[in-house]
């Protein structure tokens, strides 16, 4: 299939007009301003989200000094990041990832991209919805449903977070459905209390510091080799976290003149958590009462409990909440940018049930079904959590893997067409110039590495509790798993499609 090339842009044109060059006429509504594009790529991200869920597993490995590892995978994703923003100003379409795999990578290369993402959003989406358990018993005991323990390791308080992260996906399911706007006047809004609830949150922890930043240097005792691969381990936590920055693009079919706000906005998305993530990890060592007790290692303390033990439980409380708001826009997000995956490749006739999950309601101008069909999923895979925690936590940190596969899947082919000299033309427009090909084969390989490194089968990260032989191997069987079941989604709707026309979109130039 041959695919439209990006036109380059001089001066300004239409956004409809721009996207019906790549085939497709202006379904969505483009709603979505400079600020609103940021807010999907930062929310996603949701530093407060995930660093307060995922701080006690870097730290149980390395230590303090685990906090190195973050600037180490900002730095990686950095060089994606770049790479992303030079096709985002060639490519403005919903469904970025598949949309640019596809078009530099062929049409079954570029659907495996976007199964892949597909899969890891709809897991991750669930994840997210999980970790109001985290912080809401901790403000309010009435939070926890079902009477017993909070933590999200024991019976009481996974059944809880299910129940939590089921109310959650209603929500957000909802504001997609009622349209862009109100989504991203809500990302919006809970953005800016995140970005003021870092910035509030590093000032107390840093007023209440107990040691000098030098803290960063110590390994717990344990040094040589032994030391290497426990850093290697920990620095599993930032790699969770410092994801979907390409958000922004999801919605470039929703955000005005897309060639040039997006590649900004996906860009800031990562400096900007980078920086607060940053600070709020030194932070939290420096003021916590001790770094030896085995608190900070603890999933059911951590980060949730320096704030209340170091700045009293009100204050503590008071961020917690802030930290609730960072959740729930974290799961809209989410849930947002897999609903745009669904509707593109839906629309391109590549998915089962396309004729209804490509429909776009009329009056909300959203593909509800699509949302729908995301929410359910989401929400029916948090039943894993009830039964088996274990499980759904292994299953969690598989699909982080999955979205540094789909990543490499555009990075990869995007340094073939560079190397070929292919790679179109964006006259006055985000651009890597010179630059592109050491950063593209940086990217690439710092994609292959990461991925092998979140999918190496260590018993420690997939089956702490040992005796689960499959849970240790969950990573290559899930994989093998959802390219099984994909590779025979996709060829049963090829058959569907046979006597449809072809469309613009989907393959290789």
């Amino acid at each position: 299939m041959s695919v439209t090339p990006a036109h380059p842009r001089t001066e300004p044109r239409g956004d409809a007009g721009d996207l019906s060059g790549f085939g497709y006429g202006q379904q969505l509504r483009r709603k979505i301003g400079s600020y609103g594009s940021f807010a999907a790529g930062f929310s996603f991200v949701s530093i407060l989200t995930t660093v307060f869920q995922l701080f006690s597993f870097g730290f149980s490995f390395a230590g303090p000094a685990f906090v190195w590892t973050w600037p180490i995978v900002l730095g990686g994703q950095l060089l994606v990041a770049l790479c992303f923003a030079e096709l985002a100003a060639r490519y403005p379409i919903s469904g970025a990832i598949y949309q640019w795999a596809s078009r530099l990578g062929g049409r079954v290369w570029g659907w495996t991209a976007g199964w892949l993402m597909i899969v890891a959003q709809v897991v991750t989406l669930a994840g997210a919805a999980i970790a109001l358990q985290v912080v809401l018993p901790p403000v309010w005991s009435g939070f926890q449903f079902v009477g017993g323990d909070s933590s999200l390791t024991s019976v009481t308080g996974a059944a809880n977070a299910v129940v939590l992260g089921v109310l959650l996906l209603g929500l957000t399911t909802t504001i997609n459905a009622i349209g862009v706007r109100l989504m991203s006047v809500v990302n919006s809004v809970g953005v800016t209390c995140e970005l003021v609830g870092v910035a509030l949150l590093c000032v107390a922890l840093f007023s209440h510091a107990e040691r000098g930043p030098g803290v960063v240097l110590r390994t717990q005792g344990v040094g040589g080799h032994g030391y290497l691969w426990a850093f290697v381990v920990s620095g599993l936590m930032a790699s969770y976290v410092l994801v979907g920055f390409d958000s922004a693009g999801e919605l470039s079919e929703e955000t005005r003149d897309p060639r040039r706000t997006t590649p900004r906005t996906i860009l800031r998305a990562v400096l900007v958590s980078g920086l607060g993530g940053a600070l709020m990890l030194l932070a939290t060592v420096m003021s916590a009462a001790s770094v030896d007790d085995g608190s900070l290692g603890d999933p059911a303390r951590g980060l949730p409990y320096v704030l209340t033990s170091r700045l009293g439980d009100t204050l503590g409380r008071a961020f917690l909440v802030d930290v609730a708001i960072a959740v729930t826009v974290c799961t809209l997000a989410i849930q947002t940018a897999a609903t745009r995956m669904v509707f593109s490749m839906a629309r391109d006739r590549v998915l089962p049930f396309a004729d209804g999950l490509a429909k776009v309601d009329p009056r909300t101008g959203t593909p509800v079904r699509a949302s729908v069909l995301v929410g359910v999923l989401a929400a029916a895979l948090l039943l894993v959590n009830a039964g088996n925690a274990a499980l759904f936590t292994t299953l969690a940190s598989v699909c982080i893997m999955l979205l540094y596969l789909a990543y490499l899947m555009v990075t990869l082919p995007l340094l073939v067409r560079r190397l070929r000299g292919r790679l179109p033309a964006a006259d006055g427009l985000f651009g890597l110039g010179r630059w592109g090909v050491v950063v593209n084969v940086l990217a690439v390989v710092w994609g292959a590495v990461m991925a092998v490194n979140l999918g190496w089968p260590r018993a420690e990260v997939f089956d702490p509790q040992g005796g689960h032989t499959y849970l240790q191997w969950f990573a290559p069987l899930f994989l093998g798993g959802a390219l099984l079941v994909g590779a025979l989604a996709y060829a049963v709707q090829a058959r569907r499609s046979a006597a449809a026309p072809v469309l613009a979109l989907g393959g290789a130039e």
